[in-house]
């Protein structure tokens, strides 16, 4: 993983070096002459950009600004916000988190919770009404982008539409007065859409993932001899079928993580919650590397964890695969 990470940072820094726009010009602001009696002459612009530089180290060689930041990631150093010089990214992008990855963990969980049996139930059915019915509902799904689908829900149960759910931020304006059932309460509350935004296409997607393994599994010989065996459908299906179809829904975990973590930059700004994807959205915008690259590494390795633990889960899945 420590390589493949070193690898990914070292290709992210340049893309990012490389895009257009230049924090320094958008810290020392327009140019103002004082002939039109602006506040700044164009010496002083001038100076302003190579002082902001010059403390960023925005003026060294690409690959020297490279070492510098990762001897920093090293140490766990993110460094401090371009236009926030105060604020360390690695608290912010900390405090960040712990909104992200339980929304990402709570969406993941419910796309396999309906992923799995939908899948099964679909793949048992196939070929009839159900399948296709089915077949049609999660494609319908997963076609819809996440943008258009986060607007319509704001607009159908938002204060516009029936009024039923909050859809701006993850607490009511008052939350700090609230004991503590009752702000979670409003937490769950408030994160019904977003959840609901990010879970809908990868729970299509599992879902037929899992019938395709699953079909590709009760045609094989074991399966047969169980039933010949005159074992009930429910235990081949379920004993028999389910573990061997597992194997390639649970590869699909290392990709589903980071789909849900980038995904959640277009549901963050649509529900105004302060998470990773908002924070990493806010710096794109203000061109701020420092945040950018933050974000962008730590998906890069929850990515990578969620390869690690797709690993782990085969031997538990399956005995026979080992690592030597």
């Amino acid at each position: 993983m420590i390589p493949t990470l070193v690898g990914i940072t070292l290709i992210l820094f340049v893309i990012i070096r490389l895009a257009p726009g230049d924090p320094a010009s958008m810290a020392a602001g327009p140019v103002q002459t004082a002939e039109g009696g602006g506040l700044q002459t164009n010496q002083d612009y001038e100076d302003a950009i190579n002082k902001f530089r010059a403390k960023y180290r925005l003026d060294e060689p690409l690959l020297v600004q490279y070492g510098y930041w990762i001897s920093s990631i090293a140490r766990l150093d993110f460094g401090n916000e371009f236009f926030r010089p105060n604020v360390e990214i690695k608290d912010e992008l900390g405090r960040r988190l712990q909104v992200t990855v339980p929304l990402s963990m709570v969406s993941i969980f419910l796309s396999y919770l309906i992923a799995l049996p939908l899948g099964i139930f679909s793949a048992v059915r196939r070929a009839t009404q159900v399948d296709r019915g089915t077949t049609i509902f999660v494609f319908l799904l997963f076609s819809l982008p996440t943008f258009w689908t986060g607007l319509m829900l704001i607009l159908i149960f938002g204060a516009t539409g029936l009024d039923w759910l909050p859809v701006l931020g993850l607490h009511d304006k008052d939350a700090e007065t609230f004991g503590r059932w009752q702000y979670i309460r409003d937490v769950i509350w408030h994160a019904v859409l977003p959840v609901a935004c990010l879970t809908y296409g990868s729970f299509a997607y599992l879902s037929r993932q899992m019938r395709v393994g699953m079909l590709e599994v009760v045609g094989q010989d074991f399966i047969r001899t169980a039933r010949a065996k005159g074992l009930a459908e429910k235990v081949v299906i379920l004993k028999h079928a389910l573990r061997n179809a597992l194997i390639p829904v649970i590869t699909l975990f290392a990709s589903v993580l980071p789909i849900l973590i980038g995904g959640s930059v277009i549901v963050a700004k649509i529900f105004t919650i302060p998470g990773m994807g908002l924070y990493a959205f806010e710096g794109l915008v203000q061109r701020d590397y420092n945040i950018v690259m933050a974000t962008a590494t730590a998906s890069a390795f929850m990515t990578l964890l969620g390869f690690l633990v797709s690993d782990i889960a085969y031997a538990i899945v399956d005995p026979r695969i080992a690592y030597d």
